[in-house]
């Protein structure tokens, strides 16, 4: 019987309560077979953005309708997802209930083989978060994971 109580009391919880356990994204990075113009797209929720927002943006409101909290927050992705030698300016935004989308585009040198991408996001406020990046070339998908704390990681790309 006492084994059983933990599991009883999961079922009188809400849902949503027990339906979140995790804090995590998805990046996807799209290298096209010809040309060296690439896209990186981040998703994200924003119940998990706007509790960060709070150490990336302390000045401002803790909301993606703060304008100023937005800016630091698309810095702040820009600064924590980065791809060696690929500056990233951010090119679209979408922010639709709690999806939040951010695409970011970058120029590959000419002749690049492989990619060496960080991306380890709030790692100030949820040492669970998880990142999930998704890098598509040459028709292949190769997926990297990344955590709080985790360093750079290459990828070499397909068809190039």
């Amino acid at each position: 019987m006492r084994a059983l109580l933990p599991a009883l009391a999961l079922l009188l919880l809400p849902a949503g309560v027990a339906a979140h356990r995790g804090h995590a994204s998805l990046a996807v990075v799209a290298v096209p077979a010809k040309g060296e113009v690439i896209t990186v797209t981040h998703r994200m929720t924003a119940h998990d953005v706007e509790p960060a927002l709070v150490a990336i943006a302390p000045d401002a409101q803790p909301s993606l309708d703060d304008p100023d909290a937005l800016a630091a927050f698309t810095r702040y992705v820009a600064a924590n997802c980065r791809i060696a030698g690929v500056p990233l300016a951010l090119t679209g935004q979408t922010l639709e209930g709690d999806d939040v989308r951010l695409v970011y585009s970058g120029r590959l040198k000419r002749g690049t083989r492989a990619l060496d991408i960080s991306c380890a996001l709030f790692g100030e406020t949820w040492r669970d978060h998880h990142v999930q990046v998704n890098v598509q070339s040459g028709g292949i998908t190769r997926t990297l994971h990344f955590r709080p704390g985790t360093g750079p990681q290459r990828v070499p790309l397909a068809g190039r």
